[in-house]
């Protein structure tokens, strides 16, 4: 008897010693903060790890930003009544006479209606031949068509109305109202107003990015920004196409967070706090409170300023260290920006890897003890 138990002794003993020994191989949710740090360029790594502080929250808090050129700002309204090619015209002629050359029998006025600008820029009215309206406005077109008239009709009176055609129109597409080709007239000759005829927009306005493409040239903002700030309104142009999207920002959270996956921008800016804080926060059973890291390649300028360096070429890795135990941790965490592609990442506690190895042993014991009972010994 006390052979066997002896055997069964050294068989509990050799399982636990190769549970122990395999610990190394348990699942886990990523690297351990030692690992982090030895993959340090100050350790032959390739990466430069940062503790987060006030200095390097400053050197790391500029965000691009967007905004609209001078070009575009400065561009003055065009005129809501300067006729355009495309434009539609109504004239309505009166002449002092009974029988005259443009009205019917009986009548002294003749009404001309739609009356298309041609893409050259002229139109056509009978006895006063080929004009050029593009570029006149409506009471200038009447004098030019009176003067015309006036040597064959005694004392014509004209009226000229304009009625927006594709003249002067922009395109609106994506998270609007209403999509569509919308002309420009005197109530919406700026692109807040222009929103507002295709129904404003349809996306949080907290993401909403608007574009606009003028030629060549292409001009972006945030639909908050528009409204907070009208001198960055601009005035608008004939061509002009103008694209609504939600913002496409993101960035991935990993490790023992309440959830692992890519998490879009809420914000127009985020900080390390509230990016934890859209993923469920730390997972109180898993987290290291003083392991969260920030990962991203940051550009050369930013880069030398946080390390103090003047010779860093290229875009560098750099992995940004938050300890959320540290008396000022959560202001740090609250004042470090999180960027477009950046990996925020949360490593275990120490104690996870002792409870799963302590349980990979205690679980083969049991198996091993359930497998003498089986087999009798």
């Amino acid at each position: 008897m006390k052979i066997l138990n002896s055997r069964g002794a050294r068989a509990v003993a050799l399982l636990a010693l190769v549970a122990m020994v395999g610990a190394c191989g348990l699942s886990r949710s990523g690297p351990t903060k030692r690992e982090i740090f030895q993959g340090s360029v100050q350790k032959q790594g390739d990466a430069f790890v940062v503790e987060v502080n006030d200095r390097v929250t400053r050197a790391t808090s500029v965000v691009p930003a967007i905004g609209f050129s001078q070009a575009f700002l400065k561009a003055g309204q065009i005129g809501s009544d300067t006729i355009r090619p495309g434009d539609t015209l109504g004239l309505t002629i009166y002449e002092n006479v009974d029988d005259g050359l443009l009205a019917n029998q009986g009548a002294n006025a003749s009404v001309l209606d739609k009356v298309q600008v041609d893409g050259a820029g002229f139109i056509f009215i009978p006895y006063a031949g080929r004009i050029r309206a593009a570029g006149n406005t409506p009471e200038r077109l009447r004098q030019i068509i009176t003067e015309k008239l006036d040597a064959q009709t005694p004392d014509p009176q004209v009226v000229v109305r304009r009625v927006a055609g594709d003249g002067a129109t922009v395109s609106i597409v994506g998270g609007v109202g209403a999509q569509g080709v919308y002309p420009i007239e005197r109530p919406n000759r700026t692109l807040s107003a222009m929103l507002a005829t295709a129904g404003g927009v349809s996306i949080p306005p907290e993401i909403a990015r608007i574009t606009v493409i003028r030629g060549g040239q292409r001009g972006e903002i945030w639909f908050q920004d528009l409204y907070d700030n009208p001198g960055l309104d601009i005035a608008l142009r004939g061509g002009d196409r103008i694209l609504i999207e939600e913002d496409t920002r993101a960035f991935t959270a990993l490790g023992a967070t309440g959830a692992q996956r890519r998490v879009k921008f809420e914000t127009q800016s985020l900080s390390a706090i509230e990016a934890i804080a859209q993923v469920g926060g730390l997972n109180s059973g898993l987290a290291d409170p003083t392991g969260v890291f920030v990962l991203r390649n940051e550009a050369p300028e930013i880069a030398n300023m946080v390390l103090g360096r003047d010779d860093l070429v290229g875009a560098q890795r750099m992995v940004y260290v938050l300890d959320l135990t540290e008396p000022n941790g959560m202001f740090m965490a609250r004042d470090f920006a999180v960027r477009d592609g950046d990996t925020v990442y949360v490593t275990e506690a120490p104690f996870v890897q002792w409870t799963k190895t302590l349980g990979a042993i205690t679980g083969t014991a049991g198996s091993a003890n359930s497998l003498a009972a089986a087999t009798g010994n």
